[in-house]
């Protein structure tokens, strides 16, 4: 049994919960106390007990995000525009340079896993350009393992990020060099195999193409929904958004009531059929893909299968802390859960 799997077994029976909310949402006094004392039970052989320790639930709390080399909060609204210059035609070029690396994460507290990432993070640098662009990507690879950067959008084929056709071996570099289109929201992941592997690790990211022509002025952010199978059974032990289970409940995300919000949310989750998202007292105006002026629907909730990734639009008329998650209960319980703290 790897030391990573030790650590996790070891803080999956320590508390539990479906920690959720910020201020009052969070139970307190007895019925918290109730709460923990029940779910530690399960977790250490009580009724409920399923997949040896898997029946906790993920502890909530902080973890050092320092130690981790990057922090949620940041990476919400960190849209990398790369290094710009321009080509023989004037158009920007926007260069990015991707090394692989693999680290431990503490993804949740107590909870160290082997990450593979892109740049030291989960998930990689949010890459974000203008259709039309040139997007010139050198991805390399430290690890002893091949890798590659697949993108999602139209590119020719011998830059598509797979085996034969865009793959680095260790010590390798590989260049990508494509035109930015079309305009929506889009991501990116390794495509070496065993695929599954490659992306349950942490390999994968955020690509924003904005249109041409400008959208309304909105504070924009991205979410990422991802899991993690600790002990390769095919089955995820902790989910999150952005990489840090309950990264955004224990630190809520602070927002401006009557101020547009853009929500570029990502499926990366593997394992799992779907996922979806879902905001509490409010509906968003659903831009699916990001890719059209005109909202598709009009919804509190939507499914994703994975890559499926949309663009969402609200804003909210009333101060407080409201609730966003998966409307898949084993998520929200294994760490899917944040808090939209409208001020």
């Amino acid at each position: 049994m790897s030391v990573h799997r030790r650590r996790f077994l070891a803080s999956a029976g320590a508390v539990g919960g479906a920690a959720i909310g910020a201020r009052a949402l969070w139970p307190s006094g007895a019925a918290r106390d109730a709460a923990h004392a029940s779910t530690t039970a399960a977790a250490s052989g009580g009724a409920g007990h399923a997949h040896g320790a898997h029946g906790g639930a993920v502890r909530r709390g902080r973890v050092d995000h320092a130690a981790n080399g990057f922090d949620p909060q940041r990476v919400l609204t960190d849209f990398d525009p790369g290094e710009v210059e321009r080509d023989r035609a004037g158009r920007p070029v926007r260069q990015y340079r991707f090394e692989v690396e693999v680290k431990d994460v503490e993804i949740a507290p107590g909870v160290v896993f082997e990450a593979w990432t892109y740049n030291g993070r989960i998930p990689g640098p949010t890459i974000r350009a203008i259709e039309g662009d040139r997007i010139r990507v050198e991805l390399v690879n430290t690890s002893d393992a091949p890798h590659t950067v697949h993108f999602h959008g139209m590119h020719r084929f011998d830059v598509d990020g797979v085996p034969g056709a865009g793959e680095a071996a260790p010590g390798e570099t590989f260049v990508y060099d494509f035109e930015a289109r079309p305009a929506g929201t889009h991501l990116y992941h390794c495509h070496s195999f065993p695929l599954a592997e490659h992306i349950n690790r942490g390999l994968y990211g955020a690509f924003v193409v904005d249109p041409k022509r400008p959208r309304p002025v909105a504070n924009e952010m991205v979410m990422v929904l991802n899991g993690f199978d600790i002990d390769g059974d095919g089955v995820n032990d902790v989910y999150a958004i952005n990489g840090i289970a309950y990264a955004y409940d224990v630190d809520p995300i602070v927002i401006r009531a009557g101020e547009l919000q853009r929500v570029h949310v990502v499926n990366v989750t593997e394992h799992d059929p779907v996922s979806s998202f879902h905001i509490h007292g409010n509906f968003f105006h659903l831009f699916r893909t990001g890719t059209s002026e005109l909202p598709d629907e009009f919804t509190d909730v939507v499914t994703m299968g994975q890559a499926e990734r949309h663009m969402l639009e609200f804003a909210y008329e009333n101060a407080g802390p409201y609730m966003f998650h998966p409307h898949q209960s084993r998520a929200v319980e294994r760490g899917a859960m944040g808090v939209l703290d409208v001020t």
